[in-house]
């Protein structure tokens, strides 16, 4: 039944996951492994979420770590959102593997350095601090908060439909410690070390 709705279908992540869970049922997990296989192998899916989550989920009820680490290697490599690094640095911190979900956290934030939204990497070491402060290590929960950006308000400028300025708008901009790093320094910076030295 669902071989014959997925030929018709083969876009229904739905439909994959359904049959992936009647043959995990039947105690055919390796049918059920491929099958979840053949679904991540599809080019075009609905949800695709919802296929590499039921394989992700999948694979650790079945206690296959090795597979659950590689699930993740290859979704990240077709999607570097926060959610899926966040849910992996989880997944390792669940298994007790703390260096690992520490090295997952701190690849990801090296990832989501060019990330165009910002939040994201907010979110990312936010997750990471909150990972740390419920471990008690001192020296990790500092390390992470050298990471935390700063919040500064700026100021752009609106323009309209016709290419003419329309006026202001105020919005907040992160701005991470290694951002600062690789920036000239501001003249206000140097004045005001001046000043401190005189």
């Amino acid at each position: 039944l669902y071989e014959k709705w997925l030929k018709t279908f083969p876009y229904d992540c739905s439909a994959w996951c359904k049959y992936a869970e009647a043959e995990d049922i039947l105690g055919e997990s390796e049918r059920a492994r491929a099958i979840y296989q053949a679904a991540i192998n599809q080019q075009l899916l609905d949800m695709p979420e919802l296929v590499w989550k039921g394989f992700i989920d999948f694979e650790i009820t079945e206690e296959e770590y090795d597979n659950v680490r590689n699930l993740y290697e290859q979704l990240l490599e077709r999607s570097q959102h926060v959610k899926v690094w966040i849910s992996y640095a989880q997944f390792e911190h669940s298994t007790d593997n703390t260096e690992n979900a520490r090295k997952v956290f701190d690849k990801a934030y090296e990832a989501l350095k060019d990330a165009p939204q910002k939040e994201d990497r907010v979110l990312l070491v936010e997750t990471w601090k909150e990972f740390e402060e419920q471990l008690g290590d001192e020296k990790a929960i500092e390390n992470v908060k050298k990471k935390l950006p700063t919040k500064e308000v700026k100021v752009r400028t609106i323009t309209a439909e016709d290419g003419s300025e329309a006026g202001q708008e105020k919005y907040y901009d992160y701005i991470f410690p290694d951002e600062l790093q690789n920036q000239p320094p501001k003249l206000l910076a140097l004045a005001q070390k001046w000043k401190r030295q005189k």
